[in-house]
Parts: structure tokens; sequence; C-alpha cells
């Protein structure tokens, strides 16, 4: 499948009172990840609105496996799972030196028509389109 893979360095405004990065700004590491998968298949949300769709998030999962810490380099990776029926993606966060996985997580998101508000139940053509050409 389809990946992507961008570097974080954390910050001290992501930190929390333990010193470690806040749980909440996870989502904003795998956002990140995810426009750099979105970009490279030519998706993106400008792409997503130009196309009318909206697609919201309806799940995401987390698995801390060990605190990233001030300063610490990490590589965020997102992998497309499906794409038919949602958007599914994986992600694996590692801390840059050691190659440690320090995070696992997926999201889904699902198409929802602009115009109608109605949900889809398969994925858009134009996404379909562009994932199979990449592949």
């Amino acid at each position: 499948m389809i990946s992507a893979e961008i570097e974080i360095v954390a910050q001290f405004y992501d930190l929390d009172p333990m010193q470690v990065v806040w749980h909440g700004n996870y989502a904003k590491f795998l956002e990140q990840a995810r426009c750099a998968l979105l970009d490279k298949i030519g998706y993106n949300y400008p792409q997503m609105h130009e196309s009318g769709f909206l697609w919201p998030i309806v799940d995401m999962q987390l698995k801390y496996v060990r605190p990233i810490r001030y300063a610490q380099v990490i590589l965020v990776s997102a992998t497309l799972v499906e794409y038919e029926n949602r958007l599914k993606v994986s992600y694996r966060c590692r801390d840059k030196t050691t190659g440690e996985v320090l995070t696992k997580a997926q999201t889904t998101q699902v198409a929802v028509d602009a115009a109608s508000g109605e949900l889809c139940l398969e994925s858009p053509a134009i996404l379909i389109d562009k994932i199979r050409s990449f592949l």
C-alpha cells in the first residue's frame, strides 16, 4: 500500500506536567503524517472539498507504547490500509535514532456528500481512481 513519513521534533509546548508529550498532541502528529500521505496521492483536503466531499474522522485508536520526550526526534509514518468504502490509515511513531516504536495508531474516515450531508457507503470514484493510478 501507499505510505508517507514525516519527521517531528517534540517541542516544549507539546509536553504535559510529567515532561512527556501530552496525549492530545498525538492527534496533531497523526494529522501531519496523514496530510503527507494524502498529498502523495493528490487528494488532500483542498481536493476533497473541490470534489464535493467531506471526510470526517469517525474512529481513532491510539496505543501509547513509550513516551515521547522533549527534543526527541520521531518519524511518523502513515500507511493507507483501506480505501474502497472508507479511508483507513495506520500509523507508527518511531524514535529516529533507535527505530523503537513509540506509538501505534489508526484512523477511519468516511465520505460525506457536502451538498446533501449524506453518508456515502462507497468511497467516491475520484479517490479510488487516484489511488489505483498510484498503485
